[in-house]
Formats: structure tokens, sequence, C-alpha cells
């Protein structure tokens, strides 16, 4: 034990500044960016812009909710958490059940919204691999009795999203845990060799899927179909560079004139650095920064080792989420489908974050700090 888990202090200011920042910035800029879309849609210009208000209210009920429920008790439940999230990602496969958006079947509808299961095993995966890291660190380094069995708890429900198909996700719910399992002990021998195979696992899904491979040869040369599989990249980067500095000033943008498609989702970022320009997008990226630093933080002063690798998984999820979004809408890395926490459109991923960020915020009042 590394402190207190009787005495409760004030949870992390600091980080609930930047989330009620950053969540502020989210709800200004889905509407900046979805008012044309909304407007010719539904006929109302502020139709993603209160849903989105809605869904932060909603989170931000959770996430204060959470961030008093001591998260010790989040590890007697973990197995319980996990069963609910596998039966949620096997029932959207099921047709009439799972509702089909962009090609992927990735939603359950529940009365005049949906739930993306995928977001909520990104988060019961968090907590059953903190609960199994914990409980079993002695073993993690053995390859048979740590490393393997740890590899396959992730490996089921990533195949699962991956039969949506949902690659984006997939990739922020190994990638997390990755980082989990290196933290908790793992050899490093063990990842170079798990690193090798991932690889050739990672080619095999991309040539299985001819969109994927499309994808990766518009990242290549966004000019070879400028129409088709590069339209996003290239109208991406139309936005970004006439933001310049200071940016066209918001409620300026020109991509979201039906350009940039549906720009108030995994774009949302290539709008922001259009109206506010280089400064608003580094800000932002600052508040993520700053974020990722207090997050850090909380999960090194944890009092027990369960709070440090909850902490980090909840952080490291969010900071990988990030990574890839940015990247891909400034052109570093192919299309994925990725939503930029806190500000883009949505409502399992803005409510399931929330959330998340209740719980670190819960540890982050029985750290050492």
């Amino acid at each position: 034990m590394r402190g207190n888990h009787s005495k409760a202090k004030m949870p992390d200011l600091t980080l609930i500044v930047v989330i009620f920042a950053l969540l502020l910035i989210g709800v200004v800029m889905v509407y900046s960016s979805s008012a044309v879309w909304a407007s010719y849609k539904f006929e109302d210009a502020f139709f993603y812009a209160k849903r989105q208000l809605l869904f932060s209210i909603v989170g931000l009920v959770a996430m204060y909710v959470m961030m008093n429920i001591s998260y010790v008790k989040w590890k007697d439940l973990a197995k319980p958490i996990l069963i609910g999230c596998f039966v949620l990602l096997i029932a959207v496969l099921i047709p009439g059940v799972g509702m089909v958006r962009g090609g992927a079947r990735s939603w359950i509808g529940v009365g005049a919204f949906s739930i993306q299961p995928s977001e909520f095993m990104k988060l019961g995966m968090i907590i059953f691999m903190a609960k199994l890291l914990s409980e079993r660190q002695k073993y993690i380094t053995s390859l048979k009795e740590g490393f393997i069995p740890a590899l396959l708890l992730v490996f089921v429900p990533f195949g699962l999203i991956i039969l949506q198909p949902d690659l984006g996700t997939g990739v922020v719910l190994v990638g997390t845990c990755m980082v989990m399992i290196f933290v908790g002990g793992a050899k490093i021998s063990h990842f170079v060799g798990l690193a090798l195979i991932g690889l050739a696992g990672f080619v095999g899904l991309i040539l299985s899927a001819p969109y994927r491979i499309n994808r990766i040869k518009a990242f290549l040369n966004p000019w070879e179909d400028p129409l088709g599989d590069g339209f996003q990249i290239i109208q991406s980067l139309y936005a970004i560079g006439p933001g310049g500095l200071m940016g066209l000033g918001l409620g300026q943008s020109l991509q979201k004139f039906f350009y940039l498609p549906e720009p108030q989702n995994d774009f949302i970022f290539a709008i922001l650095a259009e109206e506010l320009g280089f400064i608003g997008g580094s800000f932002v990226i600052l508040l993520f920064f700053l974020m990722l630093w207090r997050g850090i933080r909380i999960a090194l002063h944890a009092p027990d080792l369960f709070g440090s690798l909850l902490a980090l998984g909840i952080v490291g999820m969010i900071a990988i989420q990030v990574f890839i979004n940015i990247s891909v809408v400034i052109g570093l890395i192919p299309v994925t489908g990725i939503t930029l926490p806190f500000l883009s459109y949505g409502g399992s991923s803005l409510t399931i974050t929330l959330l998340a960020i209740g719980i670190l915020l819960n540890i982050s009042r029985y750290a050492n700090i």
C-alpha cells in the first residue's frame, strides 16, 4: 500500500478545469462545424450542438457520480462489467439488433439514441486488466502463465470489434492494454516477439479488406483518387492550410459547406484549425498534454497498484485516441475513423470518456500528491 484509502481529499482541480475547457470548446466547435449540415438535413442549425450539450451534461453527471464512488469497488465489479461488455459486443453483431452506419455494424438503438458497445468494452477491459495485473503481477513475466493469457483476454474483444468492422477502436483497445501490460511488468523480449507477430497480423487485416488497402493508397498519395478514398484527407488539409496562425475566425470555415463530410465527427480538429488557426489548435493540444500530465501524476501516486494501473489505462486510452485522431487529420497516418475525445460529436464516446475521467478523479482523491 502506498497511501490511505480511508480519507478522501479534494479531486484534482487542474484536471477538472482542463476537462471543462475541452467540453466547452467541443460544444462550440460542434455547433460551428455542423450548423450548415444540420440546417440542410434537419432544418435546425443547433441539432448536433443541442445533442452534444445533452451528452456533455449526462457525462458530467456520470463523472460526478464516479468521482464520489471509491475506485476500489470497481475491482470487485470488474468481472461482471467485462461479461456485460462482451454480451453487448456479441449482440451488436446480430442482424436486427446492431445498427449499420458507414458500413460498420457498431451501434445498438436505444429509443431516439444509440450506444456503441465497443466504447463500453474499452473501459470495461481497462478495469479488468488493472485487476488482473495487480493480482497476478508475479506471473506477468512468465510467457505461459502471465503474458499469453493477458494477450488472449485482449484479442478476443479485438476480434469481435474487427468483425463490425471497426479497426480504429480495436487499435485503441489493444494499444491501451499493451501499455498497461508493459507497465505491469511484462518482459521487453515478449513484446519484441509480439510486435513481429502483430505486424504480420496487422498486414493481414489490411489485405483482408479492400477498403483498408484503399485507405493506405489514399494516405500515400491522396491525389491518385481525389474524389474517392483521398477525398477526406485532401479536404482536411484544405481546411488546415488556410487557417494559418490566427485562423479565419470562429464560424468562418469554408470546408464545412459540404466539402469535408460530417465535419463535426472525426475531422472536427480540421475545422477548429481552419477557424482558430495554429494558435487555437496548439491550445487544444496543450489542454490534452495537461490532462496527460495530471493523469500520469495521479497514476504514479495512487495508493495501490490497482489504482495506478487503472489511472494509467484511462489516461492511455484517451492519449492514444487523441494521437491517432490528430495524426489522421493532419495526414500523418491513414484514415481510421477515430473520434477526438471531448470535442467530436458522439454520445457513447463522450459519456464513457467522462465516466472514465470520474474514476480518474476519484483515484486522485486518494493519491499521495
